[in-house]
């Protein structure tokens, strides 16, 4: 009920109610929906589009110290999914069309998940608010975190990244920007984060390396660093210009749930051996 009567507040205006921030905030949310999880069919749906349009603009204007930053459209994809599956006839691999009639005959699942999409990305985006704040400190210090794991975990493959020029902020900056959502597909991404909203703290402040947001920001860094160290063999034989390919195109798409239970489980080995012996993690 609270996030529908913002809608006629902050969405349903005449541009010339709007100021040149909102304006332009508007119009790069409306560049980015239709990029938005290309692979999964829902997001075809005009529906989920206008949907995904209102509750990305609507939590720019409630979020003005950080407002909508590009990625931000990514990670309300795993919630509308979550939200919609159980209701769709072929769950998350229903057509646009499936999706069009399913809404003639369910018009309140539909709201009921942008709703619900919008707070669940709230509380998300709360617990990692200094990622999409002025210079997005908060990735810059899990890129930071990163590049300290794999020089403990894997001097050689650091020392070879390092030879080769290749900063970490490079590719990694996606992987903590977006959560791995352009790296693996959406139910592996659901599986993924179900463990990290287990692992999660709770507060609000996930500053310095407290426990807060602990599944989204802690343990994130230990995944990356095991996707990373995974193919380390391959990436010491790679070049500067393969190395880029590579890590912007990883070789996830055959990926199965149980490839994601390998990864976390190498995480969670790392953060055993890492987390409370952070002296190597700073500068």
């Amino acid at each position: 009920k609270e996030y529908f009567e913002s809608v006629p507040q902050y969405f349903n205006v005449s541009d010339d109610e709007r100021t040149e921030y909102q304006r332009k905030t508007l119009h790069q949310i409306l560049i980015d929906v239709p990029r938005t999880s290309t692979s999964s069919a829902i997001f075809h749906s005009e529906l989920v589009q206008r949907a995904l349009e209102r509750l990305l603009y609507i939590w720019a204007l409630r979020h003005p110290a950080s407002g909508y930053v590009q990625g931000i459209n990514d990670l309300a994809t795993p919630f509308f999914v979550a939200f919609l599956s159980d209701h769709l006839p072929a769950g998350a691999s229903c057509s646009a069309e499936e999706l069009e009639k399913f809404h003639d005959g369910e018009p309140y699942v539909l709201a009921h998940a942008e709703a619900d999409s919008f707070w669940c990305l709230s509380k998300l985006l709360d617990s990692v608010q200094d990622h999409y704040t002025f210079a997005q400190p908060g990735i810059q210090r899990m890129v930071f975190k990163l590049k300290e794991l794999v020089a403990r975990i894997d001097a050689k493959l650091h020392a070879h990244l390092a030879d080769q020029g290749l900063q970490f902020i490079q590719f990694a900056f996606r992987w903590m920007n977006c959560l791995l959502l352009r790296e693996l597909k959406l139910d592996l991404i659901l599986r993924l984060w179900d463990t990290y909203m287990s692992e999660h703290g709770g507060g609000g402040d996930s500053g310095g390396d407290s426990d807060a947001g602990d599944g989204f920001a802690t343990l994130h860094v230990y995944v990356c660093a095991a996707l990373l160290t995974r193919w380390s063999d391959k990436l010491c034989n790679m070049d500067f210009q393969q190395l880029v390919t590579f890590l912007q195109h990883l070789p996830t798409a055959e990926w199965t749930e149980k490839d994601v239970a390998e990864l976390l489980s190498q995480a969670f080995v790392f953060k055993s051996l890492y987390h409370n012996a952070q002296s190597h993690l700073r500068s």
